[in-house]
């Protein structure tokens, strides 16, 4: 089970590096890719496995011990999440090697896809905050080359609010760790469980709330949420896939893990509660105003962190559960729904729902791959959405949060009204312009294959969703903290 735990890390480096390496062989890049993702999707189930059956897996880096060592945790939470984000990057890295394109920008895009991948790996499986920083900023790191490698001027520019805010939070974070170092001289977060009882409780709050904003910030909560709807839609479909399907997810990681282990609560957050409601309404909001696809779809990144930070802030047995499998469900739903909106727009030459239409007659494969993910988005039944939203609608009224409760639904309403809308100008109505490519494109075949699987995996979610929330349910049982019962 050790090697398990590194592997997920140590492979996507070497990778990494063997790609930088081969900077000019394509196809050695690729075959590095492949073998890479299969080595630690294989990795990350083995952990999964070892885990739920044994219980949780600690990994002391070069045999130095907390406080002073490097020290990797695996428990059901990180694991599963492990192996769904082990699944999407390699969907994505697929979906990238079937795209039409510059072949000289692609071989940059393998290493530094690899880090981004580790970056991941380490946020999911690090045991302390200090390492936990280290993941934020090599996941940053890359996604900054990613974001501008052989960009235009414009996506630099939109791309700008981006880099200055990802800084921002970096220092807010390193500052969140000294104060947390000196309060309590660790920065591991098994012992900082036990330390942070001892601190004034002045200072814990100011911990808290130092945390939760940097955490907020990677999340995207309201209302540090404005880098996000320009930043996103500037990349290339691949960056943005993999950007909305995890990057966002490993913000609201961390505000679950600190909030649970760190600065749990008596009962329901009052002030995560604001934050959740608002988050929703700002992002549905903001969706329903777009008129392109990938605009739409990152403000709907935004509405759907809110529910991931309802059920954290309920805090019952029963929101947790629901949260970690709102979080599962959602990284399989927004990546597809990116890799078919980057279809889209390589076929259509544009995202914009006023130049293309008629989808659903001249490419019905996109539109049959669109509508299960865009009504999972929604909420609706039978799909893995309706599953999340139903189990923290169930624990938002055992806990009598009312509030919280119609502004879920609400705003699930308001999702499927702007789904309604991609559907109707995409795949029903007709264009008001001349089409943005002259000659009809074909779709190209492994990125359809690929972001037909993402779809597939979101599907299966569905179809395991009894077996998952049981899982879901005793990883919340063992997230650290006591977390308050329902109420009878």
């Amino acid at each position: 089970m050790s090697v398990a735990a590194l592997l997920p890390i140590a492979v996507p480096l070497v990778a990494a590096g063997l790609s930088m390496a081969l900077l000019g062989r394509l196809r050695a890049q690729r075959a590095i890719g492949i073998a890479a993702s299969a080595a630690t999707l294989t990795a990350a189930v083995w952990l999964l496995i070892g885990v739920h059956h044994g219980g949780p897996v600690t990994v002391v880096v070069g045999a130095w011990e907390a406080p002073i060592g490097i020290s990797l945790v695996a428990d059901r939470l990180s694991a599963v999440l492990l192996v769904v984000a082990e699944v999407m990057l390699a969907g994505v890295l697929a979906f990238a090697m079937g795209r039409r394109g510059d072949e000289r920008s692609m071989r940059f895009f393998h290493p530094v896809y690899h880090v981004l991948a580790a970056g991941v790996a380490i946020s999911f499986l690090t045991g302390d905050l200090f390492t936990l920083f280290v993941g934020f900023e090599v996941m940053l790191m890359a996604s900054y080359v990613l974001l501008t490698h052989r960009a235009d001027a414009a996506r630099v520019r939109s791309t700008i609010t981006y880099v200055v805010v990802g800084l921002v939070a970096s220092v807010f974070f390193l500052v969140a760790i000294a104060l947390t170092y000196a309060a309590t001289g660790t920065v591991d977060l098994a012992e900082l469980a036990s330390r942070l009882d001892t601190v004034p409780s002045s200072v814990r709050s100011l911990l808290a709330l130092t945390t939760l904003v940097v955490f907020g910030i990677k999340a995207a909560v309201f209302p540090l949420f404005f880098w996000l709807p320009d930043s996103y839609p500037a990349a290339p479909a691949p960056v943005t896939a993999i950007f909305a399907g995890l990057l966002t997810k490993v913000g609201v990681y961390a505000i679950l893990r600190t909030r649970t282990l760190l600065f749990a609560e008596d009962g329901p957050s009052e002030l995560l509660l604001v934050v959740a409601g608002a988050t929703m309404v700002a992002g549905v909001l903001g969706a329903i105003a777009q008129d392109d696809i990938k605009r739409i779809l990152s403000f709907h990144i935004v509405s759907q962190i809110g529910y991931m930070i309802m059920g954290i802030a309920l805090f019952t047995a029963a929101s947790l559960a629901a949260t970690v499998f709102y979080v599962v469900h959602h990284i399989a739903v927004k990546t597809s729904l990116f890799l078919i909106g980057g279809l889209i727009e390589d076929v259509e030459g544009t995202g914009s729902l006023r130049r293309i239409g008629g989808l659903a007659r001249s490419r019905p494969l996109l539109a049959a791959l669109f509508l299960p993910a865009a009504l999972s988005l929604a909420g609706l039944p039978p799909f893995s959405g309706f599953v999340a939203k139903l189990a923290l609608v169930e624990a938002g009224v055992s806990a009598g949060s009312w509030a919280i409760v119609g502004v879920s639904v609400t705003v699930s309403l308001l999702t499927l009204v702007s789904m309604t809308k991609i559907w109707n100008g995409a795949f029903l109505g007709e264009p008001e312009g001349p089409p943005a490519v002259a000659e009809r494109r074909k779709l190209p075949v492994l990125s359809t294959a690929a972001a037909a699987a993402v779809v597939a995996v979101g599907l299966a979610v569905a179809a395991v969703a009894g077996p998952l929330l049981d899982y879901a349910g005793d990883t919340a049982a063992g997230l650290g903290a006591a977390v308050v019962e329902e109420a009878p």
